[in-house]
């Protein structure tokens, strides 16, 4: 191999570290990111929220879910962990009866995909 070879696979290593692209699975939740925005934006979620990476993701109606890892609740009343995170996106009514975020129907596979999600941003 050349030096120049060397050098040219050296620069498109660095370059595809860099990618937007999130990885196949997030850690935290074991979730796939790339299905979870795929989700995000079937759910219509981007209707009330901010969401980074969602093409036309800019409401103010629900808060903004950017950085949401460095939130310190989930809804003003449970401690933000995974855990939680996947219980409100999926049963919001069960944690805040009169909260305005809708029930879609999300299973319990998609909010650890959407949640995975959130968590790449």
């Amino acid at each position: 191999m050349t030096g120049r070879t060397l050098a040219v696979l050296l620069c498109a290593a660095l370059l595809a570290g860099c990618s937007k692209t999130p990885p196949k699975t997030e850690p935290v939740t074991g979730g796939d990111p790339r299905h979870g925005r795929e989700l995000l934006a079937r759910y219509g979620c981007a209707s009330c929220h901010k969401i980074k990476g969602i093409a036309h993701a800019d409401s103010q109606v629900g808060p903004p879910l950017d950085e949401i890892r460095s939130r310190g609740y989930i809804a003003g009343v449970m401690p933000h962990n995974a855990d939680n995170l996947m219980r409100w996106i999926q049963h919001p009514r069960q944690v805040v009866p009169n909260t305005a975020m809708p029930e879609l129907g999300v299973t319990g596979a998609e909010a650890r995909d959407m949640a995975a999600y959130l968590y790449s941003q």
